[in-house]
């Protein structure tokens, strides 16, 4: 049955060293912020997108997602696709700023090129994605969440519960 996958997945990961080292990093890196940038495609692009407007209604951040259609595809058809998210960046990302970047591969070439430009405009850099350990975007940021598994549903799924619960805590923190 799958929904043992998503357990044994979620009690030994959220359970790991490895995910608490990174949780507590990446709630330290959120207390020096005031902008957030979130990045995805497909389903990915859907939890920046919510992810963005939790950021902002719930913690007070700037928080912005490249997830407008008519701006995608401005900037995909005057860029490239490849290029889109690394040039919506270029005019908006600053230095110091945070962008959570997602990808449940970690190929995208997109998500790859907008990541290696945060880190040239000195922008901090968080990882989320899944698949192969040894993809393209693990490694990338200050902060890496990988997923190992090749289920779309238990990667996504496990980002979400990842930004949901760093938000959470964080509100939790400036709310006392």
């Amino acid at each position: 049955m799958l929904i043992q996958s998503y357990n044994k997945i979620y009690n030994e990961y959220f359970n790991s060293s490895n995910f608490n080292n990174s949780f507590k990093e990446s709630l330290s890196i959120l207390k020096t912020k005031k902008r957030i940038f979130f990045i995805g495609n497909g389903g990915s692009n859907s939890i920046c997108s919510h992810m963005m407007e939790d950021y902002a209604k719930i913690a007070k951040f700037q928080a912005f997602a490249f997830s407008d259609s008519s701006l995608i595809t401005c900037f995909s058809n005057d860029y490239g696709y490849e290029n889109a998210m690394k040039e919506w960046l270029a005019i908006y990302l600053e230095k110091g700023d945070l962008l959570v970047a997602i990808s449940s591969s970690g190929n995208s070439d997109n998500i790859n090129k907008a990541v290696d430009f945060a880190k040239i405009a000195k922008a901090d850099v968080i990882t989320l994605s899944g698949f192969e350990k040894e993809n393209k975007l693990n490694k990338k940021g200050v902060v890496n969440f990988h997923i190992e598994s090749n289920s779309y549903g238990i990667v996504e799924c496990f980002h979400q519960v990842i930004l949901h619960s760093l938000l959470d805590e964080y509100a939790e923190k400036i709310n006392k």
